[in-house]
């Protein structure tokens, strides 16, 4: 029992300095100068097959639906590692034997790319903290999770370096949406 403790929370020790680096990287992170053209559906391949392992264990089906394949202007790591942030929380809060879904769409100069879970949801009062640092719903439930309460907002960070935004829409009992905003390459220029 002990050792088993000891091992998951060495884990979630070591899972917290990977994403407070992550954190501090991205605060210096200069984008216009490591960008570079990304492929929509290479980064949705990668998020999906970088939580395959979880999904699976938990009897999750993870499913896309691209309705735009083509490129954006960013640095491929932290837009990978901000998608896989939303796949990897929709994994590790939906319960088993559930869905989630990764939508790729164009709308005008503007590419959305929404992750959707068939979770417990957030509270609406909840909504508009959960993008800060270390903030937690459920603070009992994400030591559960092994949650280090830094994804989401690494994710925004990302999203500010790269021009877009993050946005969620939840119900309570239903789900969460998360959506990802950026502007889509000019090929034109």
């Amino acid at each position: 029992y002990f050792t088993g403790r000891l091992r998951r929370e060495s884990q979630r020790l070591s899972a917290l300095v990977r994403d407070i680096i992550e954190l501090s990287r991205l605060q210096s992170a200069d984008v216009i100068a490591r960008g570079t053209l990304v492929s929509t559906d290479a980064l949705v391949n990668e998020a999906l097959d970088r939580n395959r392992l979880a999904a699976e264990a938990k009897s999750i089906v993870l499913q896309a639906q691209v309705h735009y394949s083509g490129e954006l202007y960013a640095d491929p790591e932290l837009l990978g590692t901000a998608l896989h942030n939303l796949v990897e929380n929709a994994v590790r809060y939906s319960p088993e034997k559930t869905r989630v879904d990764l939508l790729v769409e164009r709308e005008g100069d503007t590419l959305n790319i929404s992750v959707t879970d068939q979770g417990a949801g957030i509270p609406e009062e909840e909504q508009a903290r959960i993008f800060e640092r270390f903030y937690r719903v459920d603070a009992a439930r994400s030591r559960q999770t092994g949650g280090t309460g830094l994804g989401l907002s690494i994710v925004k960070h990302v999203m500010g370096q790269h021009g877009g935004q993050v946005s969620v829409q939840s119900v309570p009992g239903q789900g969460s949406t998360f959506t990802l905003s950026l502007p889509i390459a000019d090929t034109a220029v």
